[in-house]
């Protein structure tokens, strides 16, 4: 495994195309599975031919999202303030940084874990499908937010490992995490007949197996260092620092799962194989967008590092860099949906009529990794930095710009107009925090 750098040389690094790739291609490979895992789930759910237990499933999900996605303060505050910690060489704030995470990760995963049955219901009010897709939805939540707990711990394990610039580790963990969950969707979901409920049982089992790796190996690392002081833990100061940018954090994500929300249900209103074709597009979008995450989580680690070292060059290499790495790969992808997107909307459902609508609007879902490509790679850089006031200012303007374009184009323009909406709200999120990075960079490091 990758162990990351020494406290000794931790203060005084170059960012070359090679340390960037380090961390971004393992974990670009570690993102894709959570998107091949929500292909999987669609495909194993399309292959009973029920437009309707697929829209259960993509509004389940959806709502799971809302929820969890509210949370990933725990991964991505936690990769910030451990790459800061990294950069100064303070091994134990790093550990009480991993161990404060932990302990908001346990009583968030049970409540939510409680809170289930009423989840469910607002999800079914909210989305306003027919009976049958409200149906398969409750299932599905209520089933999924059993693994909670388990859910938000590995959130602060990867953060962990990201703020250390493990992309090796990461890669491992995840490939554990869903390659289980993987296998299981289709022992439950086909070959058992589970359907909706097996899909979901397998995501509760396989956080569960990869949160107990996760802990075995992270407490192992631990135990080999110095005990961190109980008052280390439970300083005030770093709480209080650390609640305030996870606050920052979890209403950007709300806002951002707010604004999918908002489409998927818009979606919803133009028919049920509407909402299934855009539910099989919107994996493709991830599918797009967990290929630029994985420089994304380069540019969170080697800034975040950079600005713990107060080392200016190394940020500015950091954020060029990663920027120039995910336009590339960004294109990439957008060609390569271009050119096989039919073919694996055949693949994914059986449903004439889905595939039909699906393959109208493929060419609106290819091009979602251009044009988000800078909200990515900005989102890394302002989450790695621990500016995250600014990151949540400009997530809330973007999101008042998605829904005044949604307002007005999906009337005029039905799906098209709806699509149309996304890429205004994906380009608004980049070119607004590219705006102020530079007032930014000057405060920081002057």
């Amino acid at each position: 495994m990758d162990k990351g750098a020494t406290p000794a040389d931790a203060r005084y690094f170059v960012v070359t195309n090679r340390s960037v790739l380090a961390i971004a291609v393992p974990m670009t490979l570690a993102y894709l599975t959570t998107p091949m895992l929500g292909l999987v789930d669609t495909a194993v759910v399309g292959q009973f031919g029920d437009a309707a237990l697929l829209g259960g499933l993509a509004a389940g999900a959806l709502v799971f999202d809302v929820v969890f996605t509210s949370f990933n303060f725990l991964r991505s505050g936690t990769t910030g303030l451990v790459a800061q910690a990294f950069g100064r060489g303070d091994a134990l704030e790093e550990q009480a940084v991993f161990w404060r995470a932990v302990l908001i990760a346990v009583v968030a995963g049970i409540v939510l874990a409680a809170l289930s049955p009423v989840l469910a219901v607002g999800g079914q009010r909210f989305m306003d499908a027919g009976p049958r897709v409200s149906e398969a939805m409750g299932i599905y939540i209520r089933i999924r937010l059993l693994a909670a707990p388990f859910s938000l711990i590995n959130y602060a394990i990867l953060g962990y490992v990201l703020g250390r610039g493990e992309g090796r580790l990461g890669l491992v963990l995840q490939l554990v995490l869903n390659g289980i969950n993987i296998i299981l969707c289709f022992l439950l979901g086909l070959e058992l007949g589970w359907g909706v409920a097996g899909v979901a049982w397998a995501t509760v089992t396989g956080e569960f197996l990869a949160m107990l790796l996760g802990l075995v190996i992270v407490v192992r690392r631990f135990r080999a260092t110095p005990p961190l002081p109980r008052h280390r833990l439970l300083d005030m100061a770093a709480f209080l620092r650390m609640l305030s940018l996870n606050r920052d954090i979890m209403i950007r994500s709300f806002s951002l799962l707010a604004a999918f929300a908002l489409f998927t249900r818009q979606g919803a209103q133009f028919g049920t194989v509407t909402l299934a074709a855009n539910a099989v597009l919107m994996n493709f979008f991830l599918v797009a967008g967990y290929f630029l995450d994985g420089f994304a989580t380069a540019a969170e680690q080697l800034a975040g590092r950079a600005v713990g070292a107060r080392a200016e060059r190394p940020f500015r290499q950091a954020v060029r860099l990663t920027l120039l790495w995910g336009l590339g790969l960004a294109g990439a992808a957008t060609l390569v949906l271009l050119l096989a997107g039919t073919k694996l909307v055949a693949i994914v459902t059986t449903s004439q009529e889905v595939r039909a609508v699906a393959d109208i609007y493929l060419p609106w879902a290819a091009f979602t990794a251009l044009s988000g490509v800078l909200a990515f790679q900005m989102d890394g850089v302002f989450i790695g930095a621990t500016w995250s006031r600014d990151m949540r200012n400009m997530m809330l303007l973007s999101f008042l710009v998605f829904a005044v374009a949604l307002l007005t184009l999906a009337p005029a323009f039905g799906n098209h107009g709806l699509w149309a909406a996304l890429h205004v709200f994906l380009l608004a999120r980049g070119f607004s925090l590219l705006t102020i990075l530079r007032l930014r960079v000057r405060t920081a490091f002057s």
